[in-house]
């Protein structure tokens, strides 16, 4: 397998955003949206890309081969098990994970660029990846856990995509109860049973965030100035 260009924080770059003004700037915050197979959340994330601007989608690397419409360097980088274990030992991923027998992470340079720059980052990883951000980067994490309405709801949903064999949609089922049992780990949690309302809901979290006192730059010497002008 090719070895994929390792990413930067052009990935995370939307022309004509610009920080906040009069002295005051946010930095960025890591938005986790976590799940089982099947729950929803790469349309969610879609969905939520799409709305709005100031937030991009983390790029992670991985070694399991691409699915059928999936581009390298834009849904994920594919690279082999020896160039993931460089990267995983030389200190340059924020999170990894072992999935069905392939490896996942997240690349750290690009991230914590695009929190500096004042950029938001969605993350679609799974409970072991939010636990590593966690230990690493509480004060820039917003962790959401998406959960299908019921048990027969989720496995319609894995037929339905047509992706996987009937064995796959087994040990994706298998495994699901085990992921929802780290639900208590996580800040909000969303039941998906309308898309719409799930993405209203995000949204309105994702702004609420955004407003947080501890993610404003400047705003200590904001304050003083303005105390020293009354």
């Amino acid at each position: 397998m090719a070895q994929a260009p390792t990413p930067t924080a052009a990935h995370f770059a939307t022309p004509g955003w610009k920080p906040g003004s009069k002295g005051l700037a946010r930095r960025g915050l890591m938005l986790v949206l976590s799940s089982p197979s099947g729950a929803g959340k790469t349309t969610l994330s879609r969905r939520l890309l799409a709305l709005d601007d100031r937030i991009t989608m983390s790029v992670s690397v991985t070694t399991r081969p691409p699915r059928p419409g999936e581009e390298d360097g834009k849904d994920y980088f594919f690279v082999s098990v020896a160039e993931f274990e460089r990267l995983r030992d030389s200190g340059e991923l924020l999170e990894h994970a072992t999935v069905f027998g392939n490896l996942y992470g997240t690349p750290r340079a690009a991230v914590e660029a695009a929190l500096t720059a004042g950029r938001d980052v969605l993350f679609d990883i799974d409970w072991q990846g939010t636990q590593q951000l966690d230990q690493s980067a509480q004060q820039d994490l917003v962790k959401v856990f998406l959960l299908p309405p019921s048990a027969g709801d989720l496995e319609q949903r894995l037929r339905t995509r047509a992706q996987d064999s009937d064995e796959v949609v087994r040990q994706r089922m298998s495994k699901a109860s085990d992921e929802i049992s780290h639900f208590t780990e996580y800040d909000y949690i969303l039941i998906n049973q309308d898309i719409d309302d799930s993405l209203a809901k995000l949204t309105a979290i994702l702004n609420a965030e955004r407003l947080k006192r501890r993610r404003l730059t400047g705003l200590a010497e904001f304050v003083k100035s303005l105390r020293d002008a009354l």
